[in-house]
């Protein structure tokens, strides 16, 4: 490489790729990336605050209305892995760049939407152009920087973004309702959108055809792993909303086994595998996998659970209950020189276990904090929170910095994957639960004594349980990590 950087915060530039020296000099790029980041993850939660509008608006009933959101969630978790395997075939800041300009013009058609069905039919596309956009984002990041302190840090950075994101969702949605249509809060991922894809071409580097695989592109798998995907998160929200006894969630249930059967039957016999099953053998690969969903099942089980107790068991309002989650947000920014250090003098291994105790350990603080106010439970949201930036970022790395060179991509759809199917999971325990130990029907306006006692005690149970299935997923997936205090895990053959 000739390096031509006269500053130390020039950027590195040779004829293959372009690299940064600091995360000022990367400035413009690092903040397209976060900004395309941000708003596939505010979007996740965006509009959840606005369904009660939405339902006046266009004459919609409940089950209508949790598919404005579902949808969403549907479509993007079925489709990481498609567009990262994609990417990872013809160019990943190309992939990104066209999510963009789909995403942008995909949220301007809202202004003509009429009815329930047709706001379903765009989110679903939305979530389309949302999978073209996320395993891509952390992916290019690697690109930015060869430094791996970097990278950490520059993946920190992203995942306070998205989980910022994540979180001020309905508290943006529910202050710009103050003041505008709820239309307004799909219209503005255009500008948005349009900065991003600014900053990514301006920013970023072209693909270079050595970091790319010429493999042709495995169709069949990437139908499979939709099928197998689309129906076990939707047989997660059936199971909330039919019942798991019924036929639609027995029957999705079943169609995932047997797709996800064939997917791995198909992806061992094809010579150009979309998902080389060989990978899991690298017990970071399998590792950092299995520790993400223990992450995403306890951050959208907390998530969702405190919405529920601080509006319907507080009285607390939209925005009130969104700003009550902040100390995750605070606590992420701060926390970050103590997973650092964790890693850098333990190693992945153990700074991951020390995560998946906080983890395992905030929530069953909430199991007994839920009763106890909210200061207990801003402190088991602090203990949670450092459990899932320690947890989140090494695996983060881990994974991809495994992953051979041209299958990063892959690498961070497999990442943000194992997220996705955890968050379905997490959410789909919490409503279960409550249903099961609380009531099937939450009733509008006060409610009595005896119904909030019943609640926390559905809490308390939920949050106890939660806390031994965190805990031992991501206990196991921590276990199978290196000693590497350098975030460098050499990639597998």
């Amino acid at each position: 490489m000739t390096d031509t950087a006269t500053t130390p915060d020039a950027p590195t530039v040779s004829s293959a790729s372009r690299t940064y020296t600091s995360l000022r000099a990367a400035w413009i790029p690092l903040a397209a990336l976060c900004l395309a980041f941000f708003v596939e993850m505010v979007d996740n939660t965006l509009l959840s605050i606005a369904l009660p509008t939405i339902g006046r608006d266009l004459g919609s009933g409940t089950t209508a209305l949790q598919w404005v959101t579902g949808a969403y969630s549907l479509t993007f978790g079925g489709l990481l892995l498609t567009a990262g395997s994609i990417a990872d075939r013809f160019g990943r800041r190309r992939v990104l760049l066209v999510g963009l300009v789909a995403f942008g013009l995909t949220s301007l058609l809202v202004v003509a939407v009429t009815s329930a069905g047709e706001l379903i039919a765009l989110r679903a596309a939305l979530g389309v152009a949302a999978a073209a956009m996320a395993p891509i984002t952390n992916a290019l990041v690697f690109r930015l920087f060869d430094d791996q302190a970097l990278r950490m840090r520059a993946m920190t950075l992203m995942i306070i973004v998205g989980m910022s994101g994540f979180v001020l969702g309905p508290v943006l949605g529910g202050t710009a309702l103050a003041h505008v249509r709820w239309e307004w809060l799909l219209v503005v991922n255009a500008p948005i959108a349009l900065l991003a894809f600014v900053g990514v071409r301006l920013g970023v580097p072209a693909d270079h055809p050595d970091d790319l695989t010429s493999d042709r592109l495995d169709l069949p798998g990437a139908l499979l792993s939709i099928a197998t995907i689309g129906l076990g998160c939707w047989s997660l929200t059936s199971g909330v909303e039919h019942g798991w006894g019924s036929v639609l969630t027995v029957g999705a249930i079943v169609g995932a086994v047997l797709a996800a059967v064939a997917f791995v039957a198909h992806e061992r016999r094809t010579a150009s595998p979309m998902l080389d099953l060989s990978l899991f053998s690298n017990g970071t690969v399998r590792g950092a996998a299995i520790a993400q969903v223990g992450t995403s099942i306890a951050m959208a089980s907390v998530l969702f659970g405190l919405i529920l107790h601080f509006q319907l068991a507080y009285g607390w309002s939209p925005v009130r209950a969104g700003l009550a989650n902040l100390p995750i947000i605070v606590t992420m920014v701060l926390a970050t020189p103590l997973s650092e250090s964790l890693a850098t003098r333990f190693g992945h291994r153990v700074a991951c276990l020390v995560g998946a105790a906080f983890l395992g350990g905030s929530l069953a603080g909430l199991a007994w904090g839920v009763e106890h106010g909210y200061l207990a439970i801003a402190v088991s949201m602090v203990a949670m929170t450092i459990g899932l930036r320690t947890v989140m970022t090494i695996c983060a790395i881990a994974l991809v910095d495994a992953m051979p060179a041209n299958r990063t991509s892959i690498g961070t759809a497999l990442n943000d994957t194992a997220q996705e199917v955890g968050t379905s999971i997490g959410t789909a325990v919490v409503g279960t639960m409550i249903a099961v130990l609380v009531t099937t029907t939450l009733p509008e306006g006060a409610w009595s004594s005896s119904l909030v006692q019943s609640f926390f005690h559905g809490e308390r149970i939920t949050y106890a349980v939660l806390a031994v299935v965190v805990g031992a997923i991501a206990t196991l997936g921590a276990l199978t990590l290196t000693d590497s205090r350098s975030t460098d895990e050499h990639p597998v053959a």
